[in-house]
């Protein structure tokens, strides 16, 4: 009996309860309603709900967006600034994200594919291999750089890969320490419309360090190619 096929009744047995057991169904369909508002303040006001435990529900929060690909990451880090403080709000965004980074790829490569499947989707799973095949190591500081691409399904696939946890790790840690820091920086910094704005930019940002890094790494695909 394979892995995967082991892995199955646990994982139903998982969402079983998630479905039925009414405390841990009204708290998911509470998050999943907070990140589809795609609003700082209402993530802020959420963690700051829970008094001195804010940073845990925070850290959790971050787990919990990890895991259920892809609801997006930027709105914790912009709330942990605005609650903690830059320096500590990044600290505790870039720790927590590791630790959901590393639990994606824990999963992906512990349960396979279809466990992996069931978490993200097929169609967006499929997208992220063809773009591993493609770029391999780039791709993990590509999806760093851009606040709007899911890094979760990222992990996950990159979990299905024969790349070693040790190599995604440090990847990780490294490609997403400038993005957290600039956010974090931000998030600080600003509130409302503003931070939209300066959201915008960062993106226009990233957006061009994205295409300088796919120019990098078509040409030095070209040479290949030719030969």
């Amino acid at each position: 009996m394979s892995k995967t096929v082991r892995a199955i009744p646990p994982f139903f047995a998982v969402i079983l309860i998630c479905i039925f057991v009414e405390p841990v169904r009204s708290t998911i369909e509470q998050l999943f309603f907070l990140f589809s508002l795609c609003d700082v303040d209402t993530i802020k006001g959420y963690i700051l709900s829970f008094g001195i435990w804010a940073p845990l529900i925070s850290f959790a929060l971050m787990l919990f967006q990890s895991l259920i690909a892809p609801l997006p990451a930027f709105l914790i880090t912009f709330a942990n600034a605005a609650i903690f403080g830059w320096i500590f709000g990044a600290l505790l965004s870039w720790a927590s994200a590791m630790a959901g980074a590393a639990l994606c790829f824990g999963i992906a490569r512990y349960f396979g594919r279809e466990v992996t499947e069931k978490l993200t989707s097929k169609m967006a799973l499929g997208e992220v291999d063809r773009f591993f095949k493609q770029h391999g190591k780039y791709t993990i500081l590509i999806a760093r750089l851009l606040p709007f691409v899911s890094f979760d399904i990222v992990s996950y696939a990159a979990g299905l890969t024969s790349m070693s946890f040790r190599s995604f790790f440090w990847a990780t840690g490294i490609g997403q320490l400038p993005a957290t820091l600039i956010y974090s920086y931000a998030g600080g910094m600003l509130s409302g419309n503003s931070r939209t704005f300066v959201l915008g930019l960062l993106s226009l940002f990233a957006f061009s360090v994205l295409i300088v890094l796919l120019k990098k790494v078509w040409s030095k695909k070209q040479p290949a190619q030719i030969s």
